[in-house]
């Protein structure tokens, strides 16, 4: 669907998501590499899990995160997942490791908030929509979103830096147009 407005909000919590990644990441590599020099039957698999992981900790950490370029261990939580799934003992926790590879990519996605005539969706993991009629006001000051609801709930966020300012709307035309849709 093609919103009139849509307003992307500043993320904060990458840098605690990140850093929980790359401890689960680290920790299970650990747990496969001591399992397997523990076993009486190693698996050559669970090996090349551990140094797939860790090869792939490093690459993030220290290469992509040191040139400026937007890191993401969703893989590398999935690879953590599968080397769970064959583990001797625990395997379940396989599967606790892909509902965080999900999650994952839900907590670095850009939550955008979009401006049509009917309503405004807010695209959180579950998608929410409401009419205009639920605002009593929607404001756009100095880099920080306001959506007042009528039911006293407030929700005030500050509005992503975005680096093509050739895209950026005023925020008075954008203001007027929020005045206009509660007015009708």
């Amino acid at each position: 669907m093609k919103y009139q407005y849509v307003v992307i909000l500043k993320k904060d919590g990458e840098r605690a998501t990140d850093l929980l990644s790359v401890l689960l990441c680290f920790s299970s590599a650990v747990i496969f590499g001591y399992t397997q020099l523990k076993s009486d039957h190693p698996n050559i698999y669970l090996y090349a899990f551990t140094v797939l992981i860790l090869a792939g900790l490093i690459y993030n950490t220290f290469i992509r995160h040191r040139q400026g370029k937007p890191v993401r261990y969703k893989y590398l939580i999935l690879l953590t997942a599968l080397g769970w799934f064959g583990m001797p003992l625990l395997p379940w926790i396989g599967i606790v490791f892909l509902l965080l590879a999900f999650l994952e990519h839900q907590a670095k996605r850009p939550l955008e908030i979009g401006f049509d005539r009917d309503r405004v969706v807010i695209n959180t993991l579950i998608r929410k929509r409401h009419d205009w009629s639920v605002f009593n006001n929607v404001l756009l000051r100095d880099g920080l979103l306001t959506l007042d609801f009528k039911n006293n709930r407030l929700l005030q966020k500050e509005v992503a830096d975005d680096d093509e300012d050739d895209d950026d709307v005023d925020e008075e035309e954008f203001n007027a147009y929020c005045r206009d849709r509660l007015k009708s």
